[in-house]
């Protein structure tokens, strides 16, 4: 079976050609891996022509038309090497026939230790003090922070990248609050679920972990934004469309917001992943979220760690394995979509 790859890097080169050795030392392999560095999208789809299948990121854009096209050219499935689908027109693949599998969880722990590593950062202001002492300049004026322990955390999301962030901080010692509207068994023992609007004003610190979903679009904006907790760090891990950009920008010029760290952004697609250091930024909203000394952004890496690229690869490639044998597999979402829309099973993401 012939797999296209899109928006392939050279990190996602090294570990799918690994995971595919692997398998043909063991028995022949009949998978051909064909890398594209650029998305997939309408100007693109054509390359997917004599694949059985198509490898798609966060910022590939598979719409309507883009699967429709895919159906004609002839794909079969398209094997998403992330948990989130909030990029794919999974009613269309039904439609079509085509299989739509995600990797559902790589490495969790991964995700959540990043959030921390972010809260950890913009709470005690080590970006600062990294420049600063390259500028010779050792002051602590303007670094001052707050003790994590004895403070409340506030868990958007408690799928196993939330309840694991949920376990660090509580190992910290803080208090832990979450707001799902499918409780998690794995939570019980890390703390006490809220409603959101009885979550806001009682958390220090506020951390996004749900799926993007008509539901939570923009579920950060500017009623609850207002309802947070003057001071309070906000932290995205997730999707960027969580947050209403515009209205965080205007809470942070007053100042009742006391910090932001994102690892994603609303309108990343075409930024994200690709060095822009040669050229000027045409986008004036990131760029003004980029000039407040309270806030940090990085290039949606949280999930950026060797194990979590292995499992990725190895996922993708049995997703495709059983794809060939079945006709399906596990991590088939196309199944779960249609069990959705008979009311049978809730799709989230992990």
């Amino acid at each position: 079976m012939k797999i296209a790859i899109f928006s392939a890097k050279p990190y996602d080169k090294r570990f799918f050609d690994a995971a595919l050795e692997a398998r043909s030392s063991s028995s022949p392999s009949n998978i051909e891996l064909v890398y594209h560095d650029f998305a997939l999208g309408e100007d693109t789809v054509f390359l997917a022509q004599g694949a059985e299948a198509v490898c798609v990121f966060v910022n590939d854009a598979v719409s309507a038309p883009v699967v429709e096209a895919l159906a004609r050219e002839g794909v079969k499935a398209i094997l998403l090497r992330c948990a989130g689908f909030n990029n794919v027109a999974l009613d269309v693949a039904e439609q079509r026939g085509l299989l739509v599998a995600n990797v559902p969880s790589y490495s969790p722990e991964a995700v959540a230790e990043f959030a921390v590593a972010l809260i950890q950062t913009i709470n005690r202001n080590t970006h600062r003090a990294y420049n600063r002492v390259r500028e010779g300049n050792f002051a602590l004026d303007g670094l001052l922070g707050r003790t994590l322990h004895g403070k409340t955390v506030g868990i958007i999301g408690t799928g196993k990248i939330g309840v694991a962030t949920g376990r660090i901080l509580k190992g910290f010692g803080c208090r832990v609050l979450a707001h799902d509207p499918y409780p998690s068994p794995a939570f019980a023992d890390v703390g006490e679920y809220r409603t959101l609007d009885e979550l806001l004003p009682q958390c220090d610190i506020v951390s996004l972990h749900c799926p993007l979903t008509g539901s939570t679009r923009h579920i950060i904006n500017e009623t609850t934004l207002a309802k947070m907790k003057p001071g309070a760090i906000l932290v995205n891990t997730s999707r960027g469309a969580l947050l209403d950009t515009r209205a965080v920008i205007k809470v942070l010029k007053t100042k009742h917001l006391g910090g932001l760290a994102l690892d994603v952004y609303e309108a990343e697609g075409s930024l994200f992943y690709d060095d822009h250091s040669g050229e000027i930024i045409q986008d004036d909203v990131l760029m003004r979220l980029t000039t407040f000394h309270n806030v940090i952004v990085c290039g949606h890496q949280a999930f950026f760690t060797e194990e979590a690229l292995k499992e990725i690869a190895d996922c993708t490639l049995r997703n495709l394995e059983q794809f060939a044998e079945t006709g399906t597999c596990a991590n088939s979402l196309t199944d779960a979509a249609k069990k959705k829309n008979k009311g049978l099973l809730p799709v989230r993401n992990v």
